[in-house]
């Protein structure tokens, strides 16, 4: 204030000396210019240099807002940096919370672990991968149950297994929900590690899903991959999809592969479906075996298709299927017992 009043007064002062030298110079150098002309053409100087003033002013004060605000906004950046830190160091501890009672002895709290996951997953988006990564290494943990086999005389551990059963449901399911709809185009295709997982009523579909890994897997009951987009590779080498409660199911319908997809070595004890799915990438079934009926009709093969030593023991139905690539089909078996329709021009050995 002290300053701009120090600036006020010489501007004064500066309009007062020029209004009295121009008023002076045009009277004495002009003799024809009147008093009042010199007066008033001394007057506009001075309130030119008035003017100049008044637009420093207005300049300065306008700098003053233009940091005024910058400071607001820095301040308010600040603001937003330290709730979002606030935010994150929040979403950890929530992280390392749930996995730490991911390995509770009680079912209800694991599986209350995993709700507090998948709830982290929908809050911070960018949680999504990594909780599907949790969620898939808790279903990749060796898990045995009396469906699947073997010799349970203890009531104990079949409640036991039976417990683990529910929580590992809870997973799966868990893990159909996080994974986006095929119809959401700006979504992100995650990637599943489930390699070596045993797996029963595995539900992914109308999934849009990135790169999937289930190498060794077990899959029980049914087991639904219809009208999926996989947007990554699919690895189902040796895995076994058998029977579970009531029956063993593999559903793979109207689905889209857009890289390659392997099944080399796959056991399929119960019903595979493959109608009306695309393979756009190397596609194999070499040393694949159908325990139970197969049918892939309307099944689209774009690249490379491989059934080198497939073995069909029940029904098989590949009408309809169109070959677009090499195809391998050397060794393949059939049931002489059951109906088989083969592609035009595959020949196969009796079995």
């Amino acid at each position: 204030m002290r300053e701009r009043r120090i600036w006020l007064v010489a501007t004064i002062a500066i309009a007062v000396v020029v209004l009295l030298g121009v008023s002076a110079a045009l009277l004495v150098f002009d003799p024809r210019t009147t008093g009042a002309d010199a007066l008033r053409t001394g007057g506009l100087a001075a309130g030119s240099v008035v003017a100049l003033y008044a637009l420093w002013l207005n300049d300065r004060r306008r700098r003053t807002e233009e940091q005024r605000q910058q400071v607001e906004r820095e301040r308010y950046e600040l603001e937003d940096r330290r709730v979002e830190l606030d935010r994150d160091r929040i979403a950890d501890e929530r992280f390392a919370r749930a996995i730490e009672l991911l390995g509770h002895e009680t079912d209800q709290v694991r599986v209350g672990a995993l709700h507090a996951l998948a709830g982290l997953a929908r809050n911070r988006p960018d949680y999504t991968q990594t909780v599907l990564d949790v969620l898939c290494s808790y279903l990749r943990r060796p898990f045995e149950h009396p469906r699947y086999g073997g010799d349970w005389p203890d009531r104990s551990a079949r409640n036991n297994a039976e417990r683990k059963l529910q929580v590992r449901l809870t997973a799966q399911r868990l893990i159909e929900e996080l994974l986006p709809r095929v119809d959401d185009a700006d979504a992100p295709a995650y990637d599943l590690d489930l390699t070596g997982a045993t797996l029963e009523y595995f539900d992914l579909s109308d999934r849009k899903i990135g790169t999937l890994t289930l190498r060794y897997g077990r899959l029980f009951s049914d087991n639904n991959f219809s009208r999926c987009e996989f947007h990554g590779k699919v690895w189902f080498t040796a895995a076994t999809i058998g029977p579970g409660r009531l029956y063993g199911r593999f559903r793979c319908d109207d689905a889209v592969f857009h890289q390659l997809a392997w099944f080399p070595g796959t056991e399929f004890s119960g019903r595979a479906t493959f109608r009306r799915t695309r393979f756009t990438g190397t596609t194999k079934f070499d040393k694949s075996r159908f325990g139970n009926a197969l049918s892939m009709a309307g099944a689209e093969f774009h690249g490379e298709a491989d059934f080198r030593e497939a073995c069909f023991e029940h029904d098989v139905d590949m009408s309809g299927t169109t070959f677009r690539g090499e195809v391998r089909n050397d060794g393949i078996t059939t049931s002489p017992d059951h109906d088989v329709v083969l592609p035009e021009g595959w020949a196969a050995a009796a079995r």
